[in-house]
């Protein structure tokens, strides 16, 4: 079975670091962050920079998480190895990643965008935590995916 050392040898480590920067090109490109970047700019002294940072921090772990996942899904795939309940998981992960987008605050996510599609409207900013508690859940089942595919 597939373990976690085995991702960080070759050739495993260069999928894993193409996978994690192609989820956050994908990120930033669904989200529609990079046309935020002159606002983040010119608004800098208004911002909750803590907010912001913590977000960016998610959106980084929630990537490494994924790019993690997917290769062991992977591997384990390879090996034959039944893993329907961790692909599960790790597919939840990445869509709910996508769907928060960088900053689930400022920005339009995945999520947001298919409810205005269909006339509902909905922003991550009406949540408690302004969208940081939906981040730190993806994180959470992407480690129980992980987990789940690292136990057997």
């Amino acid at each position: 079975m597939a373990g976690i050392k085995t991702i960080f040898k070759k050739p495993y480590i260069f999928y894993l670091i193409l996978i994690f920067f192609l989820y956050l090109f994908l990120l930033i490109i669904l989200s529609g962050f990079y046309k935020n970047i002159p606002l983040i700019i010119i608004y800098a002294k208004t911002l909750n920079w803590f907010e912001l940072g913590l977000s960016f921090l998610f959106s980084i772990i929630i990537g490494f998480l994924v790019s993690i996942n997917s290769v062991l899904l992977y591997l384990n795939y390879k090996e034959r190895k039944k893993c329907t309940d961790a692909k599960t998981l790790a597919s939840l992960g990445t869509l709910g990643g996508l769907a928060t987008g960088v900053c689930p605050l400022c920005l339009t996510g995945l999520f947001p965008l298919i409810l205005g599609a269909i006339g509902i409207s909905f922003s991550f900013a009406s949540l408690p935590f302004n969208g940081l508690e939906v981040q730190a859940l993806v994180i959470l089942v992407l480690s129980a995916s992980l987990y789940s595919m690292t136990k057997r």
